[in-house]
């Protein structure tokens, strides 16, 4: 909850409008007016600090703390807004647009009072949305399926059929010219419209040409911020394999009977870095993307993409592998971590993360403090426990995948065998293999998610 809205605000009233922060409810003679909770806490602290000029920065830090948003969100958010005020973005009588600087509420007319007596009487007679609603749908739906208009007109058009009526905007729709678009920005738009109702794609007419056209439309719109989250999510990533590679190396140059040169202090810490952020690129791709394109099941989105990236990558890392190794120097790879691997350590972290992060109006999470740590670690410990399952099964991963390798060269300073000895096994053994590829897991989603939640300045 933002820190401006709770019963201890007063109540504002200004034209013919009142705002009550206790029950959440704007009301206008009288009558409730829709909107979801963002814009509504948009509203209060556009009240809240009337006749100031707030910056953009400064309205999305405060209404939108826990996600990361485009810029057009809020643009969108005070089109709402006037909206339901009614007021005209040209002559605006509410809120002033401030030129490259944000936004300022400039109606001179309001009153604070307590937010505990009787809200003003209904006037249902006066309430209505005009004498002819079907005229209004054809006037917007025209504006919906216009390609040559502009993005905003058409999504304004898109809000206003929501509130007209989804499922009569739907059914007047059907199969006309460019209705797969149209069906595709009613679906993007009706999470900003409080009493829409579901606009279904699946066994509708042109269904893959629809969730095409909406999958374009939200990663166009957010793919500056899922480019700076995944590359945010690769350098996490790299973090986690340089403390794994650093603690590995300790470990190996003075642990007992290590036989390992200085050289393994500086070699580990950078292989560490290749092997997170190359595991990150993928992984970190998959849920950046999820994020951008998926609002209604994102949870299962973040599983399904952390999956595929994990899987790529991992799949194309173990291709190489193969080529090089195994065809310059007859090398047998085939224990080594792959796509399965991957597949199954991507899907862990984007259910560590969707379980610790959830959204119920989508966007991309940004838990802040301690519930950003929770959030990483929970995605750690997913991976973690994921990466367990993996090496008890016979699965090679980090580590013991370079060990493997090593152990195939004569002469190698690299092996786990002092890590073992320090853990009480005369050679590594299962409670090796666990720790070591439980550390690696944890390491791997903690860094991920970290940087994959860090906000972009």
């Amino acid at each position: 909850m933002p820190r401006f809205s709770g019963p201890q605000l007063p109540r504002y009233r200004f034209a013919e409008f009142t705002v009550s922060p206790s029950r959440r409810r704007l009301l206008r003679r009288g009558e409730p007016v829709a909107l979801i909770p963002r814009y509504f806490d948009l509203l209060l602290l556009l009240l809240e600090k009337r006749n100031e000029a707030l910056r953009r920065r400064e309205i999305l830090e405060a209404v939108w703390s826990d996600v990361v948003v485009s810029d057009g969100a809020l643009n969108q958010a005070v089109r709402v807004l006037r909206r339901a005020l009614g007021d005209d973005p040209r002559n605006p009588l509410y809120i002033r647009t401030v030129s490259r600087h944000g936004y300022s509420f400039v109606f001179d007319d309001v009153v604070e009072e307590a937010d505990d007596s009787r809200l003003p009487p209904s006037k249902s007679a006066e309430a209505g949305i005009g004498a002819d609603r079907g005229e209004s749908i054809e006037a917007a739906l025209a504006i919906l399926i216009d390609a040559d208009r502009d993005e905003d007109d058409r999504r304004e058009a898109a809000e206003a059929l929501h509130t007209l009526g989804t499922a009569e905007a739907l059914r007047r729709l059907d199969r006309r010219s460019g209705h797969e678009r149209a069906r595709a920005l009613l679906r993007d738009s009706r999470w900003e419209v409080s009493d829409a109702e579901p606009v279904p794609i699946l066994g509708q007419p042109a269904a893959w040409t629809t969730a095409r056209h909406l999958i374009v439309m939200r990663l166009c719109r957010v793919l500056r911020l899922a480019r700076r989250r995944w590359i945010a999510a690769v350098g996490g990533g790299a973090v986690g394999g340089l403390v794994g590679g650093t603690v590995g190396g300790l470990v190996l140059r003075f642990g007992p009977g290590s036989t390992a040169a200085d050289s393994v202090l500086l070699a580990l810490p950078i292989v560490g870095i290749m092997v997170g952020a190359l595991g990150a690129v993928g992984v970190g791709a998959g849920l950046a993307v999820a994020e951008a394109s998926f609002r209604s099941h994102r949870p299962a989105a973040l599983i399904a993409f952390g999956a595929l990236g994990g899987g790529a990558v991992g799949a194309l890392a173990h291709g190489l592998g193969l080529l090089v190794l195994e065809g310059l120097f007859g090398r047998d790879l085939s224990p080594v971590a792959g796509g399965f691997e991957g597949l199954v350590l991507g899907g862990a972290v984007g259910f560590g993360y969707a379980w610790a992060t959830p959204t119920s109006e989508g966007g991309m999470a940004t838990p802040r403090g301690w519930a950003r740590t929770a959030a990483a670690a929970m995605g750690g410990l997913t991976c973690g426990v994921s990466a367990i399952l993996l090496a008890r099964t016979g699965s090679y991963l980090g580590a013991m995948s370079l060990d493997f390798m090593a152990g195939s060269f004569p002469g190698s300073q690299v092996g786990i065998e002092p890590l073992a000895r320090l853990l009480g096994e005369a050679e590594p053994g299962l409670l090796t293999r666990t720790m070591i590829s439980g550390g690696e897991g944890f390491l791997f989603g903690f860094g991920v998610v970290s940087g994959l939640t860090r906000r972009p300045r």
